[in-house]
């Protein structure tokens, strides 16, 4: 009796709320000390919360680029970083947003892995996410804030995807729709490309899978996945209307800028360490587990052919699948978040290995892979001080105290030196820029001829990046661009040779101030990209909307139900069969 009580206790999943407290263990503390302030991205979003702050129907943004669009990126999570900043101030309610995210993605995770391993694998899925490393460099290195919050409601909506298609439940039917509108609602890049790693491993299980003995028909396979996929479609074209609009009247035909994430990661082991060792970390020890395990068990196979799609696509340059599959867009989109998808969709098969170790070795492999997730969590949130996004950090008060007074804001900027403080920047001064940071919205053909990017970073994208400048700068009469804020010395033969001359100093001489004589004021120059104001009304109502009826849908309790699938049970000291499905 004892012995089978021992062998039973194993097999007990992890409480949901001992989840969500080690995720708050882990993250809120590092959270709370802003680390992802030092992260490429986070400003940016910050950047754009800011505006929905002051003018939340109003998308057009005339502090970059001259004027740009903010309906050319999906607004949830910035709309609650905007909405949560009214209490804790912009860069809290960032932490705030994140943090909801990553405790969204414990849950996510468990319900997903759910639909493949049992309910014990499943929970241990679930608290591996929270040591994820893919999931923490994006955090706190890469401040995709927009990935990470839509995967996770990607996640949540799959099980009842699941139930849909197998069952006919309407009632499912609904949660999947509203979940898959608000995930679409947050990032444009899931939507696009990596909702197709996830949803269609699930509806393969959904086909394959047996329930007593009985599959769901082809016919009413095809038409459930018809009607969903229709209902979809038609509520993300209305809730993201203007974005499809912005995307159709002014597609993205820029010059490429390159990235490193799309480097061949054996010619370039710097990028293989950024981008594979550490957003993998000891999840690379699981590799050879998750191919076996994969292709031993059918129902697995479904799962195991998104994981190895996503991993050959978030390994860049190094092989020839990323051009190939992706086309254009793999000179556009950044590989990192393929990494993300495939992590994520590893989660079950690491959630079944821990527990089969667990059940054999106990002790030992609970201490084992508690290091192991130390470890791979610690490389990804400690690689912001070895790899910054900028190697200096400043205030940039000054630039905007200067730039405030004296009729200084009549005239545009640009900076040089600056990284990514120019999100910073623009949050502090009513002036305007000819640069910024989102890619997609800068229609300026200075910018857009050329393959580089921010011009504050110029120099980083060898010629193309200097030829982009020296076009800004010798067309600034046109944008009414008076004023060059310069970090760099680096730059200081080329605006002299183009006719700039320095007029003050800042920071005692760590920042010095160039300008242009005859330079007009400046004036409207993109006025016809500018959204009507039915369009601002939508982009303020609907993707935010969507997020309230997610919220509600999480909240509504689920009848009990029978398992969907066959339950993936690992063999005991009596009965060990690796891989064997049981009902």
């Amino acid at each position: 009796m004892q012995k089978s009580e021992s062998l039973e206790l194993p097999q007990r999943p992890i409480s949901m709320s001992l989840l969500l407290m080690a995720a708050v263990a882990v993250h809120l503390p590092l959270l709370l000390m802003k680390l992802p302030l030092k992260s490429y991205d986070t400003n940016f979003h910050i950047f754009f919360a800011s505006h929905y702050l002051h003018h939340w129907f109003d998308p057009w943004n005339p502090k970059w680029y001259a004027g740009f669009s903010q309906t050319t990126y999906p607004p949830l999570p910035q709309q609650w970083v905007a909405l949560v900043s009214h209490a804790v101030g912009l860069d809290l309610a960032y932490m705030a947003v994140q943090l909801a995210a990553i405790l969204l993605l414990v849950v996510g995770v468990y319900r997903f892995a759910k639909l493949w391993v049992n309910p014990r694998a499943a929970s241990i899925a679930a608290l591996a996410s929270i040591f994820l490393g893919s999931e923490s460099f994006l955090v706190y290195s890469a401040g995709q804030l927009g990935t990470t919050a839509a995967a996770p409601i990607y996640l949540n909506a799959l099980p009842f995807l699941f139930e849909w298609i197998r069952r006919g439940s309407w009632r499912s039917f609904v949660k999947a729709s509203i979940l898959f509108t608000a995930a679409a609602a947050a990032h444009h890049a899931t939507l696009l490309f990596g909702s197709f790693f996830f949803a269609l491993p699930v509806l393969a299980l959904a086909f394959l899978d047996r329930e007593n003995g009985v599959r769901v028909s082809t016919p009413a396979f095809l038409v459930r996945t018809l009607i969903i996929t229709l209902a979809v479609g038609a509520a993300i074209a209305i809730v993201l209307l203007p974005f499809w609009i912005a995307l159709i009247h002014y597609p993205v035909t820029q010059t490429p800028i390159p990235h490193p994430s799309r480097a061949n990661y054996i010619l370039s082991p710097q990028w293989g360490l950024n981008y594979f060792v550490v957003p993998y970390g000891a999840l690379i020890l699981a590799l050879p587990f998750i191919f076996m395990r994969g292709s031993m068990v059918a129902r697995l196979r479904p799962l195991l052919l998104g994981f190895w799609v996503a991993f050959l696509l978030g390994l860049g340059g190094t092989t020839p699948v990323g051009p190939i599959l992706l086309g254009r867009a793999f000179d556009v989109l950044t590989m990192e978040r393929f990494s993300y998808w495939a992590t994520l969709l590893a989660l079950p098969f690491v959630g079944a290995l821990a527990a089969e170790l667990f059940a054999r070795y106990r002790a030992r492999a609970a201490v084992s892979l508690a290091v192991l997730a130390t470890f791979t969590c610690a490389l990804a949130v400690g690689w912001t001080t070895y790899h910054p996004a900028d190697a200096e950090d400043f205030d940039v008060g000054s630039a905007a105290s200067w730039l405030n007074r004296d009729g200084h804001d009549q005239y545009r900027y640009v900076t040089l030196g600056f990284g990514n403080k120019i999100s910073r920047l623009a949050m502090m001064t009513d002036a305007g820029s000819v640069d910024g940071e989102w890619n997609s919205g800068r229609m300026l053909p200075e910018l857009t001829r050329y393959g580089g990017g921010p011009l504050t970073s110029s120099k980083y994208f060898g010629k193309p990046g200097l030829d982009a400048l020296r076009a800004m700068l010798s067309h600034a009469d046109h944008y009414g661009l008076k004023w060059v804020l310069v970090r760099d010395h680096y730059y200081d033969p080329l605006l002299s040779f183009a006719g700039w001359r320095p007029v003050d100093n800042l920071d005692e001489d760590t920042i010095t101030i160039w300008s242009k004589d005859g330079v007009p004021p400046a004036t409207p120059v993109n006025a016809p990209q500018m959204p009507p104001h039915w369009q601002g009304l939508m982009w303020g109502i609907l993707p935010f909307g969507s997020s309230i009826l997610a919220i509600l849908v999480l909240l509504i309790p689920e009848k009990r139900q029978q398992e969907a699938q066959a339950k993936y049970r690992f063999a005991s000291d009596e009965d060990r069969v690796p891989g064997r499905m049981v009902s």
